[in-house]
């Protein structure tokens, strides 16, 4: 393997999860591995220029976005399968779908993933306090659609 390949391989092994979480987050699960993908081989096709970048995840992220704009449907999240033996609330893929897609990011990212509100910034290339004024407002979207009164 080339230094370029191997450098690709390290950032695509690092890289990868991340951007198919956010994506899957925004999209839904088909639609988000999707992008994810298409983000990949872009940087694949063009690692010289993005290996160089400040912020190359950010700048997938919005690959990703345009590439799948053209085939992009409202985000899909299947009905939980509680019977799979881990308990999901009924209401959450609904209560989703009703978010934006920056709440969306948001809330999945931070509290399904535990990402801190500066790596969803760097990713989203928004200001931190706007992944926060997302955040609180996709929990507080969520807690009226789910019927919950008080977190627990």
């Amino acid at each position: 393997m080339t230094d370029a390949g191997g450098a690709f391989a390290l950032f695509f092994e690092q890289a990868e999860p991340k951007l198919r979480r956010a994506f899957v987050a925004t999209y839904g699960a088909d639609q988000g591995r999707d992008a994810a993908a298409e983000a990949l081989t872009y940087a694949w096709q063009h690692w010289e220029r993005v290996e160089q970048m400040d912020n190359p995840m950010g700048y997938l992220y919005r690959v990703g976005q345009s590439k799948s704009r053209a085939r992009r449907t409202p985000a899909i999240f299947p009905a939980p399968d509680n019977a799979a033996g881990v308990w999901v609330e009924p209401k959450l893929p609904e209560a989703l779908v009703a978010l934006s897609e920056r709440e969306r990011l948001a809330v999945v990212l931070i509290e399904g993933f535990d990402w801190t509100f500066r790596e969803v910034a760097e990713l989203a290339d928004v200001s931190v306090s706007s992944v926060q004024s997302y955040f609180e407002r996709g929990l507080r979207k969520l807690r009226v659609a789910l019927g919950v009164n008080q977190d627990v």
